[in-house]
Parts: structure tokens; sequence; C-alpha cells
């Protein structure tokens, strides 16, 4: 994302350049209500993500891929399930996608809005995060930069309306709305030369 899309003072702590991800010490976590009695929690387990920050600090660009026959609920038999048609479709939308379209600077150093476009079943919505900045340390000598981000998705935007069945009162048999919560640990740019 270009400074324009973004306030003026939106400033990252980062060195400029492109941050890889350091897989090993990240996570993709969700949850969905079940019966509206209890909540599902679940994982992917393959994703990427790059964090792209400019000579300004103000110019940051996010992108992350999520491959969704990774998921992960701790259940063999649902997560089988989850991949069909009647959810995941993997087959078909082997990958989520989310590209980041502005940042809104929390005013305190360590809090953003993220917002971007996330795809879902070939679907396109936009998305905004809440990001917490939980700062910087060296690791093997590489410098690594901590990010939490939450948000909340309806997935039948999506097209993922299984078990959407209301079950009386405000209970489905699945949730519309699933929370989700991003760790990731990003790698400093090797410098130049």
């Amino acid at each position: 994302m270009s400074s324009s899309s973004a306030t003026e003072t939106n400033t990252t702590p980062l060195a400029p350049g492109r941050w890889t991800l350091d897989r090993a010490h990240s996570a993709v976590v969700f949850s969905v209500r079940h019966l509206g009695l209890s909540k599902v929690r679940g994982r992917f387990d393959t994703f990427d993500a790059t964090l792209d920050v400019g000579e300004a600090g103000a110019d940051v660009r996010v992108e992350a891929t999520v491959e969704m026959g990774s998921v992960n609920t701790s259940d063999p038999g649902r997560d089988a399930h989850l991949r069909t048609t009647d959810f995941f479709d993997v087959e078909k939308h082997p990958t989520m996608h989310f590209v980041s379209t502005g940042l809104t600077d929390g005013g305190d150093g360590v809090s953003w809005e993220l917002a971007g476009d996330l795809t879902i079943n070939g679907i396109t919505k936009p998305t905004v995060l809440d990001v917490e900045f939980h700062g910087t340390e060296k690791h093997r000598e590489d410098l690594h930069a901590g990010f939490s981000a939450t948000g909340e998705i309806r997935r039948s935007e999506f097209g993922i309306d299984f078990g959407i069945l209301p079950l009386g009162g405000d209970k489905l048999a699945l949730a519309d709305k699933i929370p989700f919560e991003l760790d990731l640990q990003f790698v400093e740019p090797a410098p130049a030369g």
C-alpha cells in the first residue's frame, strides 16, 4: 500500500525492505461456535506472508496466503469434511489470500488497523484486522519482529453457509461469525550488497 492510502502519522519502527515470515514461530487460528454451546478451535498448518516496509515507514504492504487443505481441528473426519464443497472446496479453491490496502496508526506506537482484501472460496471482501506490535528481538543473528492480529468474518459472505441453521433463540448449528487470530513473526531483510 502506498503512503497516499495511509494516514500521515503512519510509521512503523522497522527497517525498510521485505520482511519474511518465520513460520516456526507463527500461527493462524480460528474458532467457530457449535450448537451455540462451545467453541471448536482450529488452525491452518501451511501458510506464508510477507511484510514490505518502505523507506518512509508509512509505505507498508502485507500479503499472505493460507493453504486451505492444511486445516487442522484435531479431528480428522471433521477436517476432511471442511475440505469438501460444503465448506472450503479445496480442489477448486486451494488457498485463502489477503492483500493489504491501508494502514491506520493507533497513535500509541504499538497498534494499527490494517485494511485489506480477503479472498476465500473465490470471493473477495474487504476485511479489517486489529494489529498489535510486540517489538523486536535478535534471534540467531537475525532481527525478528512480532505482531498479533485479530479479526472476524461472516463465512456466509464467502459462500460457506453449510450448517447455518437456527436452533431457537439466537443459537445456530454452526456459527456464521468466525473470529480468527494471527501470531506472526517476521525476519528483517538481509543488508543490501
